[in-house]
């Protein structure tokens, strides 16, 4: 043990002390605030669909503790419980070049991990979501994703990994930047590449067939100057009953996509005001400005790791014997979300500030009221709690609480 392993140890513990904390008050205020609809939703949603988001919002943070503790277990056992140490050695032991060693070492971290994630994604989808309802997903489609998700990260995960660590062996001092572009130019395709080549391997996309719906949509897309590759309505139904709706991809690849659940319970004008909300992200630059965003930290990222990659202290602060380019990567994948935790508000904020910008926007496309009622039928579609405890929303919440965001649309014109 050195001073990094007691700084580690520390960030790690006052990070799952705080998370702890935080679900413990959310759990509490949710069920202060259970018997009793806020008043500004007492004519839209009953008192027993507002106690079913209660207690689904509770069951759920419940479920999050155990992951927390699990996660948190596991990460010690990779690191202080010499797992990747293990798992190092016995790579080294097959005399393979540096190159596919890593590669090898870090898809078999990749399965392991997500083989330790199942009996938690079972829990969650078949026992979670099926108490409140929510589940439509079988056996046999829950098991064929999990093959499909498995197959794709090997097909287009190891050539990936293999150019990474060829530059961080091979392309000098400034491999970190040389990195940082591969992963930029990498995400950026994928961002083009996954709405029209990938997501049709896991769901069925067909175009919308509404006309009257599909002339008001590309009357609101026509004014805005927005062209995208198609309107398409998605197979959400066959392994949830939540809806959403979304914006995807990018250039030539843009698609508009409804959840077929969606489309079922919002009339036409409600789903013109949820489709303006998402279009406004786009007039607003929303979706650059947090690729910025994200190529910025990254670039930070890999700096840090350049500057730590050769630091013997690093490694022998985790329990790791033998430095090297890709136990470096691994290890800086595992530990940086530990010290960037409490950097969670920040972004938050941001992405609730860029959802106010989009209700801006929708209101004065569409009729404010319109949004204001597809948001509520959402809250009860999804059973979002309206009740959410401020300062643990202010550490996992995208979106403003519900209050705050009716009342925020409440005072533009309907």
């Amino acid at each position: 043990m050195n001073i990094f392993s007691f700084l580690f140890l520390a960030f790690l513990a006052a990070g799952l002390i705080v998370q702890y904390l935080l679900i413990y008050r959310h759990i509490h205020y949710v069920g202060k605030h259970k018997a009793k609809v806020p008043d500004q939703f007492t004519d839209k949603i009953s008192l027993e669909e507002h106690q079913k988001a209660a207690d689904y919002s509770q069951a759920k943070s419940k479920t999050g503790s155990i992951e927390l503790l699990i996660s948190t277990a596991i990460l010690l056992i990779w690191t202080f419980g010499g797992g990747l140490n293990y798992l190092d050695i016995l790579w080294r032991d097959f005399s393979l070049p540096p190159l596919w060693t890593g590669v090898g070492l870090m898809l078999c971290v990749i399965l392991i991990s997500s083989l330790l994630d199942i009996p938690m994604s079972i829990y969650r989808t078949f026992i979670l979501e099926n108490k409140f309802g929510f589940n439509k997903t079988t056996p046999k489609i829950f098991i064929t994703d999990l093959i499909k998700s498995l197959a794709l990260s090997l097909i287009i995960g190891t050539p990936m990994l293999a150019l990474v660590l060829w530059l961080m062996m091979n392309a000098g001092n400034l491999w970190w930047l040389y990195v940082w572009m591969t992963w930029l130019g990498f995400s950026l395709f994928m961002m083009w590449f996954y709405p029209a080549f990938i997501a049709p391997i896991f769901n069925k996309f067909r175009p919308l067939g509404n006309l009257e719906l599909k002339s008001r949509i590309e009357s609101l897309l026509d004014r805005n100057g927005f062209a995208s590759q198609g309107i398409f309505v998605m197979d959400g139904s066959t392994r949830s009953t939540h809806g959403n709706a979304y914006f995807t991809g990018m250039g030539s690849n843009k698609r508009i996509v409804f959840f077929d659940t969606l489309m079922d319970d919002l009339s036409h004008e409600e789903i013109e005001a949820v489709l303006a909300h998402e279009l406004g992200h786009f007039k607003h630059n929303h979706i650059k400005k947090r690729i910025a965003l994200m190529a910025i930290s990254f670039l930070a990222g890999f700096w840090l790791l350049g500057w730590l990659i050769d630091k013997p202290w690093f490694y022998n602060g985790l329990r790791v014997d033998m430095p090297s380019t890709y136990m470096g990567l691994i290890l800086f994948m595992f530990v940086i979300p530990v010290f960037t935790f409490f950097m969670q508000p920040l972004f938050a904020w941001y992405s609730r500030l860029h959802e106010f910008e989009a209700d801006d926007f929708a209101a004065a496309q569409a009729h404010s009221s319109d949004l204001i009622q597809a948001l509520v039928k959402l809250y009860k579609e999804n059973a979002n709690t309206l009740t959410p405890d401020p300062l643990y929303s202010a550490f996992h919440d995208s979106h403003p609480p519900a209050p705050i965001r009716i009342a925020h649309l409440s005072e533009k014109p309907a």
